[in-house]
């Protein structure tokens, strides 16, 4: 008995299929080369599952993808042998986006076309881009290895639902059916088809097929017979991998193509790499770096990883253990003659051969970055806008690279004046001052908290380049990341400011004697407020600041704290290093107050905008916010 159920779409796939109808691609002849692309996938997997199971073959192993046009009817189909789908698996794959990061998708949407194919393309939504072209969709399949009465038809016309019946399918796979728009009937073309194969589908592994229709016999030239011919199927695409064949028989657009079709991304890579390895370790591969970053790439199901091919029989997707996770935006495949072709997951994750090539493929991906910060700042500088924040992962996960990591991150700085990461660490060094041994940084909650410092105002006027860094993952990357090329980073709002051969013999005798005439005032202050301060000291960081907190060498900064705290950690309490500037008229006239209740009263309001200035909030603010009416008034009097 037939079953058929009407399922209304997901809401995501609705809005989807509304931009799709309306034609936000500006190329819609890539609908076959997403459905192809999808249909070599499925034969792709078929062959990886009949390792295991060669019954899944059915006697049938000359796996393939075929194309064919009907005029007349105005359909066009695509058809593969490939490894099918189950009832509960159509209505899954084909009423749902199975992808995380949807709502962030929909809400970047514009309502501009040209930009919106972009987000479209970039979010990868392969099966709904036959709605470009097509009024109805019909898809047939069949599980390999179910019975022909276990397969299953879907059909829908991209409004609101799809109908699911149960049919008869003698063969597995699927087969697709497009029926054209009337504006569409283009595409009902054998020669517009097999142009767009050509283009699109050439590096494809598996065959694409059309029909080529079979000739009469005739008479030749010469008035000899010649005989008639059947009609057959005939290979439209090179159908070799594209990756063993020579750099250079490989064209930049085929590269291109073949980015999009093993990473569903609809624009052109940055940069890619096509590298075989020989000697110990025998292995292929074709890495890229997309020009986008994924929609989901923050997402914590986020899959990534490279295609795995052992001796180019597909593998697995999303093979995770031959790219560490900073480098996780990576996309392309690695084929091996060293795994065994039952590899799974479990056994690449302890495999000394798995362990050489992630090593080898991270150098590559370095050295690939490397060269393009060298040769194309600008082209860099887009990298880095994109995946900036993953790479900041790299000194704390990857120990030795750490130093090739460190040299491709970027930052702002006190150099340019603006909030654009664009600073090497090797630029900060070609403009270290003689003397400087230190490569000095600040981290905020934002470039201009960071850049407006108090801290930074002796650093300022000595004319010393520090580094601004704002980004969330900020803390920990320097946490992990202590020098640079034997030059210590150091936090200048961290202990001593230690500048060094920076400071000259007067500059010295100046602060001492200073700090030694306010020693008098320093008892009073740390007097009056007691254990809310670990230490009182005179400064020498500040100009036009009358007072700044610090913590000590080896305790947790503030950023930390809160880095903890978001992440729901306990935090130890650290008291802060409150640092006095006597110079400041503010701190002079505290100095001349005899009152000693209205001495511990200012005492306690420096000590609170100071805080202030380096955390960006109070623990109490009404608090602050009472003593400092207090103090309006009382200076009205």
């Amino acid at each position: 008995m037939s079953q058929q159920e009407t399922h209304g779409f997901q809401t995501e796939v609705k809005q989807l299929l509304h931009l799709m109808i309306h034609s936000l691609y500006s190329n819609k002849e890539i609908f076959l080369r997403e459905l192809v692309s999808n249909a070599a996938d499925a034969a792709d997997k078929l062959r990886y599952l009949a390792l295991t199971n060669d019954a899944l073959y059915e006697g049938d192993g000359d796996l393939r993808v075929r194309v064919s046009a009907d005029k007349d009817k105005g359909t066009v189909t695509i058809e593969d042998n490939g490894v099918g789908m189950t009832r509960e698996g159509v209505i899954e794959h084909l009423g749902t986006i199975a992808k995380s990061g949807t709502a962030e998708f929909f809400k970047n949407l514009s309502g501009d076309a040209a930009k919106d194919s972009q987000l479209i393309g970039q979010f990868g939504v392969g099966f709904y881009s036959a709605f470009i072209v097509a009024e109805k969709v019909v898809v047939r399949t069949r599980a390999a290895g179910e019975a022909a009465d276990k397969a299953v038809q879907w059909e829908s016309e991209g409004e609101g639902s799809f109908t699911v019946t149960d049919i008869v399918k003698e063969s597995r796979g699927t087969e697709i059916v497009l029926h054209l728009r009337e504006d569409e009937k283009e595409f009902a073309d054998d020669w517009r088809l097999r142009s767009i194969i050509t283009k699109y589908s050439d590096h494809i592994s598996i065959p694409v097929e059309m029909w080529e229709e079979g000739t009469p016999e005739r008479d030749g030239e010469d008035g000899e017979k010649i005989p008639a011919t059947e009609g057959q199927w005939k290979v439209m695409n090179k159908a070799t991998a594209l990756w063993n064949r020579n750099k250079s028989d490989v064209t930049d657009e085929e590269y291109q193509e073949f980015y999009r079709h093993i990473s569903h991304d609809y624009g052109d890579p940055l940069i890619w790499s096509h590298n075989r390895v020989e000697g110990k370790h025998e292995y292929t591969s074709l890495l890229y770096v997309p020009a986008k970053a994924p929609w989901d790439l923050w997402n914590r199901d986020y899959k990534h990883g490279l295609k795995l091919f052992v001796q180019r029989v597909f593998i697995m997707d999303d093979a995770e253990q031959f790219m560490p996770s900073y480098l996780r935006f990576v996309k392309g495949l690695i084929d091996s003659n060293d795994l065994p072709l039952n590899v799974s997951r479990e056994i690449l994750q302890d495999n000394k051969v798995t362990q050489a090539m992630r090593a080898g493929l991270t150098k590559r991906v370095l050295g690939m970055l490397e060269k393009l910060a060298k040769d194309d700042s600008d082209k860099y500088q887009q990298f880095w806008t994109e995946f900036g924040q993953v790479l900041k992962e790299g000194p704390a996960e990857d120990f030795a690279n750490k130093e090739r990591v460190a040299g491709l991150l970027r930052f702002a700085s006190t150099h340019n004046d603006s909030a654009s990461q664009n600073v090497s660490l090797d630029d900060y060094i070609s403009r270290m001052k003689d003397g400087q041994k230190h490569i000095y940084y600040i981290v905020a909650d934002s470039y201009a908290a960071a850049a407006h410092s108090p801290h930074l105002e002796l650093l300022r006027k000595k004319g010393i380049e520090v580094l601004l860094l704002s980004d969330r993952i900020d803390e920990w990357l320097i946490s992990h990341l202590t020098e640079y090329k034997e030059k210590q980073l150091h936090s200048v709002t961290r202990g001593d400011l230690e500048l060094g051969d920076l400071e000259d013999a007067a500059e010295k005798a100046e602060q001492e004697k200073i700090a030694t005439e306010a020693e008098d005032l320093v008892k009073r202050v740390q007097t009056a407020l007691g254990d809310k301060v670990k230490d009182v000291k005179v400064t020498t960081r500040l100009t036009d600041t009358p007072a700044c907190v610090v913590v000590g060498e080896g305790e947790m900064s503030s950023q930390m704290i809160k880095l903890m705290q978001a992440a729901g950690q306990p935090v130890p309490e650290v008291k802060p290093i409150f640092e006095l500037n006597p110079t400041h008229p503010l701190v002079e006239r505290l100095n001349e107050l005899q009152d000693e209740t209205a001495f511990a009263e200012w005492s306690e309001l420096l000590l609170q905008q100071a805080l202030l200035s380096e955390k960006g909030s109070l623990s109490d603010p009404s608090q602050f916010v009472s003593l400092m009416n207090k103090m309006l008034l009382s200076s009205f009097k």
